[in-house]
């Protein structure tokens, strides 16, 4: 903020400028978006969760997919991260890190790639961050492969939007043709489809039931871990029950 009258608030009017911000950021003492509908955002869900994660990190790889404004990115460089690396395919967001990170003095590496285009990277992170992404996407499980077959080492910090039934359950292996009475079930894997917008975003496409978010993790090789909150996830890489084919590294 200004200091004597007259001065000019030159950090005020930088992140100004580079607003709209999603995630509410503090740099030098102000806030990137302290009127977030969500209050402080994504500060307080962090809170919540950020102690499922090694509070040392020194010497780990870290990818952070989507990262927005970066918030998490920083969070793992303070945590002692080696290499970080945000991707981020809107430009609008990808200035805002590249801009926060700067000025937190943070040597952090943003590109603008999508989750399709992990394949690109030719290397292997030991913590992949995937927060708040999956929901977003029109071909969701196809993200959570790409994931697992090009860049996840080890584990990976996940969040999805749920809506629906909160139960979760395994559903039948294999039940036969005639059957039908299961899918009417409201705690059976189901991811909801909004052809329009919902709440005023016309890229939230995809929202699975807790049954289902946690059924696609399985299903693209993962074990969850720990599951700190009601959307969030810490889950390590494994190897698929069943057969699939390698997705391809789109972009090549």
């Amino acid at each position: 903020m200004p200091g004597k009258p007259g001065e000019t608030d030159a950090l005020g009017d930088r992140i100004a400028a580079l607003g709209p911000w999603f995630q509410n950021i503090r740099i030098g003492g102000r806030q990137t978006a302290p009127e977030h509908f969500l209050g402080d955002y994504p500060s307080f869900k962090w809170d919540g969760f950020k102690h499922v994660l090694p509070a040392d990190l020194a010497g780990a790889s870290v990818l952070d997919i989507g990262c927005n404004a970066g918030f998490y990115a920083l969070e793992m460089k303070r945590r002692g991260a080696g290499r970080v690396l945000g991707l981020e395919p809107d430009p609008h967001y990808l200035r805002q890190a590249e801009f926060v990170a700067a000025e937190a003095g943070l040597d952090i590496e943003f590109r603008q790639l999508s989750v399709y285009d992990v394949g690109q990277l030719g290397e292997r992170f030991d913590l992949v961050i995937f927060m708040g992404v999956l929901y977003h996407l029109r071909h969701p499980l196809l993200a959570l492969d790409l994931i697992h077959e090009h860049v996840a080492k080890d584990r990976m910090l996940f969040q999805c939007m749920q809506r629906g039934d909160e139960r979760t359950r395994r559903q039948e292996e294999n039940p036969g043709f005639e059957e039908w009475s299961a899918f009417d079930a409201p705690d059976y894997p189901k991811l909801f489809f909004v052809e329009e917008r919902y709440a005023d975003d016309p890229t939230n496409w995809f929202i699975p039931n807790t049954a289902a978010a946690e059924a696609m993790l399985r299903s693209a090789g993962f074990t969850i871990e720990a599951h700190p909150e009601r959307e969030v996830y810490l889950v390590r890489r494994g190897e698929r029950h069943y057969a699939v084919e390698p997705p391809p590294a789109i972009g090549r």
